[in-house]
């Protein structure tokens, strides 16, 4: 009989993080190992373990009764307890939110500012330090950028972050804490394309028709 998984873990969120936490953490870790996307061999086994873990704490009602089931039990059967509590609230249970190949840029004004984001909360406590779970070890070289102090990415540069991690950087984009690299970070985004401007886009719209 396989050993119960512990969601928390599989998904790299704290116990005490919020739903809008969880949801971004399977979002990144789905484009991650989606096997459309990844070439590991190992890669269809870890999106089902993804996909488990979403489905015992990606919505509130499933997860609180995982959560009470790990409170009152051992904390090596806590997953085992949930497991056979967690049909009561599968009514509940969303179908897991999709992982598209290649996420479309966002279109904004020309006087958009990161600062008017109101999606995202906090960020995961258990990645506080470099020691913490998920920690990204030492930066890769060629700094560039506003150097981060906290994180799975603490120590690396804004650039070296999007070089390797462009979803966190849009996670940092919707993150309060993020909003004092506000500045750093859109063009980031929009260097790499994941943002555009609405005039760029009917420049680009006209330019089909422009007389050659």
């Amino acid at each position: 009989m396989p050993d119960p998984i512990d969601p928390y873990k599989v998904l790299q969120v704290d116990p005490e993080a919020e739903d809008e936490v969880i949801q971004a953490a399977y979002r990144r870790l789905a484009r991650k190992y989606h096997p459309d996307l990844a070439e590991t061999p190992e890669a269809a086994a870890r999106m089902a373990a993804i996909n488990a873990a979403w489905e015992m704490i990606g919505d509130p009602a499933a997860r609180a009764v995982y959560d009470r089931a790990r409170s009152m039990a051992p904390q090596a059967g806590a997953s085992a307890t949930a497991a056979s509590a967690a049909p009561a609230a599968q009514s509940h249970r969303p179908s897991p939110p999709p992982a598209p190949s290649t996420p479309p840029p966002d279109v904004v004004s020309r006087d958009w500012t990161s600062g008017r984001s109101t999606t995202g909360s906090g960020f995961d406590e258990s990645m506080r330090t470099p020691e913490g779970h998920g920690a990204a070890g030492p930066p890769p070289g060629r700094p560039s950028g506003t150097v981060l102090n906290f994180g799975r990415y603490a120590g690396w540069s804004l650039g070296e972050v999007a070089r390797h991690d462009i979803e966190y950087i849009e996670w940092l984009d919707r993150a309060p804490i993020g909003r004092n690299y506000r500045t750093e970070v859109d063009a980031l985004l929009r260097s790499t394309g994941r943002r555009r401007s609405a005039e760029t886009d009917a420049s680009d719209r006209r330019g089909l028709y422009r007389r050659r």
